[in-house]
């Protein structure tokens, strides 16, 4: 069927509102800071194939895991879908991108017909899991809480109460897990009736004609992208500092990226064997999707597209992913698979590397491509749980037209910060700090690298904490002559016995206690620095200094800009060391 374009752009316009629309119900209605104000979710449409027809701004790799979910999901069902069904799925070796992000699934019928799905999926705060809200070091997946494999939670619009039941009794957080559930509902029943409106208004054939057009539309564009390289095999590695338990055992990561004509192969092979602890990654629901990832910011960026591209599942048809099994990033039930995403976000800037010298327009220098994921929990006095889980922002590399951002989420991710007045407000904690780095100057460049951020959390009445993040012994590389930036570390310090001691901690540990007044501080890894640093405008290194990025000694030694001690610049001694500088160089 033939589609005109204004219908096409009308449609196509619906479909990411609806997507839109349903992420905005789901954390406008969670209780958990970790959806209501991080925004650690992703919501969507989907035919009856499981192809991705729509998707949130939110974290992409939400949204590239769920036709994995709903894969997994189909080979499970012991049931047909009905009407009225929402089903529940977790399982990371049925499609799932991790145990923590639980899926919530409606079909959607129209005129008895079942046409497609209405999806989400959001991060939970605690699943049961062997320590309270996040897992590094455990043995197996059955350490990660309860695997929930294709689960009606309703059944013909009938709510299953002793799954409810199990939820709630099985959870530390029990009653913010079936509350946040309910907000992953309402959203997706938005989902599925904004769809049967939209098949409504335009017809069944005239909608399913207008989505298929538009994931061709994407996939033509991603291939045009991708002839657009030269035809060879790419290459770039680093390593992961260890799996959690097995201190001073470096992970290596491998990546070749193979150009084909309009296709692209990612391959993993060489890269470390599976651990024995959670520090693994689910090959349908995480690997692939991080691959996907890559290219779609590589190629078919936003901001620097001449048009727009829909997101759908156009994206992905062109871009094959290689993982030997038995490997970190495909691993073998029941190897544990939580601790993820620091992995996923190493394999896109080596993805990265690896193309940059055939796509330096759109490249980056190396981010801090980590994650700090930390969880704090304690008891109150009533008994009961309390469990926090918040993500800290890192860094970006420079760019090849701007210095790379400071203080952001990057590369895979896509979530926000936890206001420290929402902490204060709800847990017995307190945020002592909360400012970019000022301990460590590097990522000079053309354009300087993003810096990282301090955070430092203590906790009142003590308890525990567990942390899964990455970059403490490799520092952002720098790319086309700039700088290397710098690696992240943690310290906890201020014991309420031991006053002004400070033991600097593995970037991956679990379950440490914390005393009253333990304060755990993180410090993201910083930006590497793109370009020439000697190109870069002796004015901007003087506001550099003057916004107390980098010390005058660091200006001079870095970038050659000599800035005497009234914080004027030298033109003069700058053009003469930057002279020399260049000669040495």
């Amino acid at each position: 069927m033939s589609i005109d374009p204004v219908t096409l752009q009308v449609i196509g316009g619906a479909l990411h509102t609806i997507a839109k629309e349903m992420a905005y119900v789901l954390y406008r209605m969670s209780f958990s800071s970790i959806i209501r104000e991080s925004e650690d979710l992703g919501a969507g449409l989907f035919n009856r194939d499981f192809a991705t027809l729509c998707e949130s701004d939110n974290t992409p790799l939400h949204i590239g895991s769920i036709p994995g979910y709903l894969r997994g999901i189909d080979a499970s069902m012991t049931t047909p879908w009905r009407e009225g069904d929402v089903v529940i799925h977790n399982h990371p070796y049925f499609g799932a991108s991790h145990s923590p992000d639980i899926a919530v699934v409606v079909p959607v019928f129209f005129e008895g017909r079942h046409v497609g799905f209405a999806a989400n999926t959001a991060h939970h705060v605690d699943i049961g899991s062997a320590t309270p809200g996040l897992i590094v070091d455990i043995q197996d997946i059955f350490g990660e809480g309860m695997l929930l494999k294709a689960v009606k939670l309703v059944e013909g619009g009938v709510r299953n109460e002793t799954v409810w039941n199990y939820l709630r009794n099985n959870s530390r957080v029990g009653k913010q897990l079936q509350d946040d559930l309910g907000a992953q509902i309402a959203s997706a029943e938005l989902g599925a009736r904004r769809f049967q409106e939209l098949y409504a208004t335009y017809g069944a054939e005239t909608v399913e004609a207008a989505s298929a057009e538009l994931m061709n539309y994407t996939e033509r564009m991603l291939r045009k992208k991708i002839a657009e390289i030269p035809d060879g095999d790419y290459y770039a590695e680093s390593w992961l500092d260890d799996d959690g338990r097995n201190r001073n055992v470096r992970l290596p990561i491998k990546v070749c990226v193979r150009i084909r004509g309009d296709e692209a192969e990612v391959d993993l092979t060489g890269s470390s064997p599976q651990v024995p602890t959670a520090f693994n990654v689910p090959f349908e629901g995480s690997t692939k999707v991080a691959c996907y990832v890559a290219f779609r910011s590589l190629l078919l960026d936003a901001a620097t597209s001449a048009v727009p591209v829909p997101a759908n599942e156009g994206s992905f048809r062109p871009i094959k992913v290689t993982a030997p099994k038995g490997t970190i990033f495909n691993p073998i039930f029941p190897t544990a698979a939580s601790a993820r995403f620091s992995q996923c976000n190493r394999m896109i800037d080596c993805i990265i590397r690896a193309l940059s010298p055939v796509l330096p327009e759109t490249s980056i220098a190396g981010s801090s491509a980590s994650l700090s994921f930390v969880a704090y929990s304690g008891l109150r006095q009533s008994g009961d749980y309390w469990v926090f889980i918040e993500v800290n922002e890192g860094a970006y590399g420079g760019r090849p037209r701007s210095d790379g951002p400071d203080s952001i989420d990057n590369l895979m991710a896509n979530t926000r910060n936890n206001p420290i007045e929402d902490l204060g407000m709800h847990l017995p904690m307190i945020c002592d700090r909360y400012e970019l780095r000022d301990d460590v100057e590097c990522g000079a460049g053309r354009f300087r690298g993003g810096i990282g951020v301090v955070k430092e959390q203590r906790l009142l009445e003590g308890g525990w904490m567990t942390h899964e993040a990455e970059r403490h012994t490799d520092a952002p590389w720098g790319l086309f002559g700039g700088h290397e930036g710098a690696p992240g570390r943690v310290d906890i310090f201020n014991h309420a016995d031991r006053e002004g001691t400070t033991e600097a901690q593995h970037a991956k540990i679990s379950g440490v206690v914390m005393k009253p007044g333990d304060t755990m501080a993180f410090y993201s890894p910083c930006g590497g620095g793109f370009g020439n640093p000697l190109e870069r405008p002796a004015r901007q290194v003087l506001d550099d200094v003057l916004d107390g990025f980098c010390t005058r000694a660091y200006a001079e030694r870095a970038y050659g800009v000599v800035i005497d001690e009234r914080m004027t610049l030298d033109d003069a001694a700058t053009a003469a060391k930057r002279q020399a500088m260049a000669v040495a160089r």
